[in-house]
């Protein structure tokens, strides 16, 4: 543990390829000698969280995590760097079941929806590029998936393998989220996320139920974490994931559906320690002026669903902590009076083990929290589905760069 009062906590929020934020966040506390005792997450945050917990490297987790991120952005299919050739086989390929199936829409809007950026932005160049290469970073995701981590479920490989290739309509998923688990071999050692591991870093992800929508908690000193709790956390349904079957009729969609915020569960799983919390926050609350179309509507929509809405829980913790300390008080002075108050001997006993209770199940302050948040001056509704590897390391710096600055201002 870090030291005796205090826990450090990480809190990483899903948001697919944000999470490379994420990692510089993690960066920046390495460098900084910040070591974590619990980290949580959910969807990409709870696959970062995974990372570090079961690093395979010991000493160097953070380089660990930035070449998996890396390894992601190589799995990037730049379509603009394809030749005339291949794309027109990838694109036949694909169109084989496409057309068949009606699917025809993904293809023939592209040229439509740069048409129209760049129309809507006619008059800022340098925001009109960054739209159009934002909306074809998206358009490579769903087209061609990313080969480290999904797999479009119409694509030739799964013709002999999925009983449901040539009947779409049947399907309740899209892609196959399956190839993260293989890009992972490198990066987890699972033997380290157990109870009886004695792992420096406790880790908890976070999922919901399908059916009854209730949480769900996947605690490492609790239960083994294995690939399917890393499947089932990041198996978000609106980028067309698989749910998965965690243990017999418990089926897992990802966690950010309920909350993207796993504060709750972090407190609920460690109520003994105070605790110095960093969150991570892919969405930003605040913004400085109204969408100015559709699309930046939906975008801003959607930054408000997934961002941190924790605020509740920490003015809980506080409330609870003055509670706990007025009946410290309270009890206190039972106890120096006893005599003059002539308290039977076995309500004393009950008093005496209803406050070890309650300071035992809700004693844990939050002492210290610091949100790291992701800037984002050009806004688009499927930034999450950009890997390329510009934008990757761009969000690593940025990360890294927010995270030394809370530090520096702190101290």
């Amino acid at each position: 543990m870090s030291d005796n009062a205090i826990e450090n906590v990480l809190i990483l929020q899903g948001g697919g390829s944000l999470g490379a934020f994420g990692c510089g966040v993690y960066k920046a506390l390495v460098k900084n000698n910040i070591n974590l005792d619990l980290i949580a997450g959910t969807s990409i945050g709870g696959i970062n969280a995974a990372i570090i917990a079961g690093s395979k490297s010991e000493e160097h987790t953070d380089q660990l995590l930035e070449n998996f991120w890396v390894e992601l952005s190589e799995g990037f299919v730049d379509i603009d760097g394809l030749s005339p050739f291949f794309a027109w086989n990838k694109y036949m390929e694909q169109m084989q079941i496409f057309s068949k199936y009606g699917y025809y829409h993904y293809f023939s809007a592209l040229s439509a929806t740069i048409a129209g950026i760049r129309e809507n932005y006619s008059s800022d160049r340098i925001k009109t590029e960054i739209k159009v290469g934002q909306m074809k970073s998206f358009y490579s995701s769903a087209v061609f998936g990313n080969s480290k981590m999904f797999n479009p479920r119409w694509a030739s490989e799964y013709a002999l393998k999925d009983p449901e290739y040539f009947t779409p309509q049947k399907w309740t998923f899209l892609y196959d989220h399956l190839p993260i688990i293989k890009t992972l071999e490198k990066y987890v050692n699972y033997d380290k996320l157990k109870p009886e591991a004695n792992s420096k870093i406790r880790l908890i992800l976070t999922a919901v139920n399908v059916l009854n929508s209730r949480p769900l908690t996947f605690d490492s000193y609790k239960e083994q974490i294995t690939t399917k709790h890393i499947l089932a956390t990041s198996a978000y349904p609106l980028y067309n994931f698989r749910w998965i079957e965690v243990k017999d009729g418990v089926f897992a969609w990802d966690g950010s559906l309920l909350s993207n915020t796993p504060l709750r569960e972090v407190i609920a799983a460690s109520p003994k320690r105070d605790k110095r919390i960093y969150i991570v926050e892919n969405y930003p609350k605040n913004i400085d002026n109204l969408p100015n179309n559709m699309p930046e509507v939906y975008h801003r929509a959607r930054d408000i669903m997934f961002s941190d809405k924790t605020e509740h829980n920490v003015q809980m913790s506080k409330v609870i902590s003055r509670y706990l300390d007025y009946i410290k008080e309270l009890y206190q002075i039972v106890e120096n009076n006893i005599d003059k108050l002539q308290i039977d001997e076995k309500q004393l006993k009950r008093i005496r083990q209803k406050y070890k209770i309650y300071k035992q199940e809700h004693g844990a302050e939050i002492k210290e929290i610091y949100h790291v948040k992701r800037e984002e001056p050009y806004p688009h509704m499927s930034e999450n589905a950009d890997f390329s590897p510009q934008t990757i390391k761009n969000a690593i710096k940025e990360g890294e760069e927010k995270t030394n600055e809370i530090i520096k201002n702190k101290k």
